[in-house]
């Protein structure tokens, strides 16, 4: 089965590609001369996926998934949520991304958070969700120079180590994407046309 995967995002890509068994051939939008920039409008994480699954879907009749991620934070009230990647404003980038977020939580002693992953998947005319949450902390300062975007200041439930300083093995059996994309494979192998 071929499928697209609507992302940009090199790391993505190669963390989803490894939680794929070999059945499914995933194509990067660069594999299907893909070189718009999908805006992200919507005003949720489900409604960026689709607006992404969508996109590819009618403009290049494939199968087709895509997903938004955000990183909501409890005593911020759920920020930055579906603004995560571009939380600091333009430039956006993970280095101003993370030191807003650290000096927003100077003085909170709550600093539980969670990442959630919204997946969309456009297969055969029909469209599906799946939806994978990792709940952790915000630490005080970055650890490990693994991962990408939060990874070095999100220490999820559990574990005494950040994302940053896990293997990519390690992170998909706990990450928000990670448990969002095993729901999307579990739901491939059941799939019948």
């Amino acid at each position: 089965m071929k499928l697209v995967f609507a992302t940009n995002n090199l790391n993505k890509l190669k963390e989803v590609q490894e939680m794929l068994p070999s059945s499914i051939e995933l194509l990067s939008l660069k594999d299907i001369n893909s070189f718009d920039e999908i805006d992200e409008t919507e005003t949720t994480l489900e409604g960026n996926a689709k607006l992404k699954a969508d996109y590819i879907t009618n403009k290049f009749s494939y199968n087709c998934f895509a997903d938004d991620t955000g990183l909501e934070v409890e005593s911020l009230n759920g920020k930055p949520g579906v603004y995560s990647a571009r939380f600091a404003g333009e430039p956006s980038n993970s280095e101003n991304n993370m030191q807003k977020l650290l000096l927003d939580l100077e003085n909170k002693e709550n600093r539980k958070a969670q990442f959630r992953t919204a997946v969309s998947l456009n297969l055969d005319g029909k469209q599906f969700l799946f939806e994978g949450i990792c709940k952790g902390d915000i630490l005080t300062k970055k650890h490990g120079e693994k991962g990408f975007g939060y990874d070095p200041i999100f220490k999820p439930e559990g574990f005494k180590k950040s994302f940053a300083e896990m293997t990519s093995a390690e992170k998909n059996t706990v990450s928000h994407r990670g448990i969002a994309i095993k729901k999307l494979v579990t739901f491939l192998s059941d799939y019948k046309k």
